[in-house]
């Protein structure tokens, strides 16, 4: 079903035509290819089910939502949408992956479509039926707006057949494009059509030896030498994936698909295929790939990614739609450092976006990742602050972090500041897992140990001083001591807390407690000296 007209705001969709936000640039493309029709804009992602959904699946999802959201706000809600997540469940399993339970009682199956093979969990009717489980219930936890469309139910319903006798007619037209891409040993056994061998149930690739259009059959021989015609439609016959895929185009009417960087030479062939079979491919664009904290392209088989959860536990959703938002044709590093990062740039995006008119609110990130309207705003402490108040204070207990946190923030409780509290079980995640084990603290030199002692005495009696005065107490001794100031607050953040980087630190004094801050310092100078 499309999606129910949403009541847009005129100056909202007047404010739209300006937008120069990336999905309000897809968004036109999807106007353009509509012209005066007022059927539903279909937009699509697709989803290979021989695995679970990961973190690829989330950002595709996100943004091909944040366009369809652009789209609906260009065109004021006037024109209907749907977002299909397809499944591509009647592929043949070709291997077992190594980390499932009960390989044994796949093993047999091999060879057979996703949905044929047995569950090794024991809880779905398929393999298949169990991963599209998973993908369902991944979109929903996110509230994703959707429909769950499944390829084994679409060729075995019949609701393929029309594109599939289409595709048979433009055989050789398909043949044309596909074979100068193959190798010789490919193309000498390349079809477009993969029979289901109505014996063995395996999704066959071998080559087509004969084939009626009428009748819609083709004719093929298994290994054994047994020549079998077989109907393309009904289920008993499935497309090569570029095929498959120009196919599904021509079928559901997808207007706008998008597709990594490493799709683009099967973009391009889809797209042929489904002008030759009569369909219009659709707008989209061709997104950069995540990289690992060493710049290697992440791959599920090397484990150098991020998964969905690593990233949800100790960030919010709403940090990782932002790191999917930004730049979406750049290569990104997707690591667990640039987490504190994406969720302070998060909220300081939400910050903004109350005050913002309507045109400014269009190009913030808020907008595209809470949807419309939104309702943002930021918090009072920063995450990297949070992170620094548990190393500082070396505690992992909620209530003692909330006593700083309250009186930095008179009145703040967990209650009145809910999304400040989540930040802080984050910060406490994250510091346990990822900063305590590397801390490091150094002696300080001798400059430092002076300017470090003068810093001591200058906060003697200003408890209760506001972070911009503290601030200008540091610069001040900085400015004494170092030729340059990123030396002195290296040396701060090296010296105290044990990390490269840290907070501004005038703040982080008002957070932490002048008298506090005077005790870490005597501290470190007293290890200083035992050592």
């Amino acid at each position: 079903m499309a999606a129910p007209r949403r009541p847009w705001r005129p100056r909202v969709s007047e404010a739209a035509q300006n937008a120069r936000a990336w999905p309000f640039e897809e968004a036109r493309k999807v106007v353009a290819r509509l012209g005066d029709e007022t059927r539903p804009a279909i937009f699509e992602t697709g989803y290979g089910p021989s695995g679970l959904p990961h973190i690829g699946t989330f950002g595709e999802v996100a943004r091909t939502t944040m366009v369809r959201r652009a789209f609906e706000a260009l065109t004021g809600g006037r024109i209907p949408t749907r977002l299909i997540a397809f499944s591509d469940d009647m592929d043949g399993m070709r291997k077992i992956p190594p980390t499932l339970p009960n390989q044994d009682r796949m093993a047999p199956f091999l060879g057979r479509p996703l949905t044929e093979v047995p569950d090794p969990f024991g809880t779905h009717e398929s393999f298949a039926h169990h991963n599209n489980a998973r993908l369902r219930s991944f979109l929903d936890d996110f509230g994703f707006e959707y429909e769950f469309v499944s390829a084994t139910e679409m060729y075995r319903s019949g609701a393929f057949d029309e594109a599939l006798l289409a595709t048979l007619r433009a055989y050789d037209k398909v043949m044309e494009i596909m074979l100068p891409t193959l190798g010789p040993e490919r193309r000498a056994t390349y079809s477009p059509f993969l029979p289901v061998n109505p014996e063995t149930r395996v999704v066959e690739q071998v080559p087509v030896i004969a084939r009626d259009v009428d009748a819609g059959t083709i004719t093929w021989k298994d290994a054994d030498g047994k020549t079998f015609e077989t109907p393309v439609t009904g289920g008993h016959a499935k497309l090569q994936w570029k095929a498959d895929w120009a196919m599904r185009w021509y079928a559901l009417g997808v207007d706008y698909e998008m597709a990594g960087k490493d799709l683009i030479d099967s973009v391009t062939q889809s797209s042929k295929i489904c002008r030759a079979i009569g369909g219009n491919p659709p707008a989209g664009f061709n997104y950069e790939l995540f990289l690992d904290e060493k710049g290697e392209k992440i791959s599920k088989t090397k484990g150098n990614g991020l998964a969905v959860e690593e990233w949800l536990t100790y960030a919010s959703p709403e940090s990782l739609a932002l790191f999917m938002f930004q730049k979406p044709k750049t290569a990104k590093r997707l690591y667990f450092d640039i987490i504190p990062k994406a969720v302070d740039e998060y909220f300081t995006f939400a910050s903004k976006y109350a005050e913002e008119d309507e045109a400014k609110r269009l190009e913030n990130p808020v907008w595209h990742i809470k949807g419309a309207p939104a309702t943002a705003s930021g918090t009072p402490i920063s995450f990297a602050m949070l992170l620094n108040l548990v190393s500082a204070s070396h505690s992992q207990n909620r209530d003692v972090l909330w006593g700083f946190i309250s009186r930095y923030v008179p009145g703040a409780t967990p209650e009145t500041e809910p999304e400040l509290d989540k930040l802080v079980g984050y910060a406490i995640r994250y510091y346990a897992d990822f900063v305590a084990p590397s801390k490091s603290f150094r002696a300080p030199t001798a400059t430092e140990r002076q300017a470090l002692e003068e810093l001591s005495a200058q906060l003697e009696g200003m408890e209760g001083a506001s972070a911009e005065d503290i601030q200008n107490v540091v610069y001040e001794i900085g400015k004494a001591h170092f030729e340059q100031l990123r030396d002195w607050f290296g040396a701060l953040y090296q010296v105290l807390l044990g990390q490269q980087q840290g907070p501004r630190f005038g703040s982080f004094v008002a957070l932490y407690g002048v008298p506090e801050t005077r005790a870490m310092i005597a501290e470190a100078l007293q290890r200083d000296a035992a050592e």
